[in-house]
């Protein structure tokens, strides 16, 4: 079902964020580009002829999460930013749910093929969670196509990628979250999924004060701008993998990498992020003190702004 406030993929970007200057970036308003024979919606700040970074989300989530002063911090430190709607999240194409007639790989092509929409040779990528797993194969598989990465939240291999029986498992709260057959929220019912999202989000919570008024805002713009919210809680959950090809160990990946990792991530206890950075030569690791499985809250952007815009400052890309 769509939300209460629905948006179609014919509604005008600037309906809801228009376009203009600010302090600290040019902002160019949501717009809709071709991809991959699809739809993605797309927003950029900064200046155009700076070094690219793309900003690639996790699992079910909307460019919403990499929220407006993050995103112009970084512009405001000399960097051209993007962030989109990942399929079946806020105004890119969506499907039915439950039905997604596309895969891990349609995903991390759309990444490389906005990179060809908006004529960029190579981008910084930023990415997290889901993202951070298609990031990692983005740069064994299109290595000319990286300028460097920075991956949050991750584990080796990403998301569905090979055992680490050394590695520790997820808390168990979050184990029960996954085993538990819970009933489906009224998709129409907007106060009640939202209700729902925030419940779940507090679960992968660190030790940090959990920002409900912050959290409960973006997760209301995340319903009321995404076409078929149930579709967007539901497909990535469910995509198949059977079709990806074997790849090689992440021991290959060239690209400069930082590793963030919140120390309290409840889904991929630190070691995993640990061992992330300890597996691809030469990658830098930072811990995030208090952090969960979760975009980085405002309480750490001193320190993840900073340490992206040393890490990117690594030369203009090719345009």
């Amino acid at each position: 079902m769509t939300s209460n406030v629905p948006h179609t993929a014919n509604t005008p970007a600037s309906a809801a964020h228009p376009s203009g200057p600010n302090h600290e970036s040019e902002r160019s308003g949501e717009r809709l580009v071709q991809v991959n024979g699809v739809e993605l919606c797309i927003e950029t700040f900064g200046d155009r002829a700076a070094p690219a970074i793309l900003l690639i989300a996790g699992a079910a989530s909307s460019m919403d999460w990499w929220e407006d002063e993050f995103c112009q911090r970084l512009a405001g430190g000399g960097r051209f930013v993007v962030r989109y709607d990942l399929r079946d999240t806020g105004r890119s194409v969506s499907y039915e749910a439950g039905s997604p007639p596309y895969t891990g790989l349609d995903l991390e092509a759309d990444a490389v093929g906005l990179l060809d929409a908006l004529d960029l040779a190579s981008a910084h990528l930023v990415a997290i969670s889901l993202g951070a797993g298609m990031a990692q194969h983005i740069a064994l598989d299109n290595p000319e196509r990286v300028s460097s990465l920075t991956l949050m939240s991750s584990s080796p291999g990403g998301p569905g990628g090979p055992d680490q029986p050394d590695l520790p498992p997820p808390a168990d709260h979050i184990q029960a979250i996954f085993t538990e057959t819970a009933a489906e929220p009224d998709w129409s019912n907007r106060s009640a999924v939202i209700d729902s999202m925030v419940d779940e989000l507090r679960a992968f919570n660190g030790t940090l004060p959990f920002d409900e008024p912050r959290i409960r805002r973006i997760v209301t713009q995340v319903y009321d701008r995404t076409t078929n919210i149930a579709a967007s809680q539901t497909n990535h959950w469910i995509l198949s993998d059977d079709d990806a090809p074997a790849r090689s160990p992440i021991s290959e990946i060239t690209a400069p990498t930082l590793v963030m990792h919140g120390t309290a991530d409840p889904l991929f206890p630190i070691a995993h992020g640990e061992a992330l950075a300890g597996d691809i030569p030469g990658a830098r690791f930072i811990g995030l003190d208090g952090v969960g499985h979760e975009f980085p809250p405002p309480a750490v952007w001193d320190i993840v702004v900073s340490s992206i815009l040393q890490h990117t400052a690594l030369g203009n890309r090719t345009v």
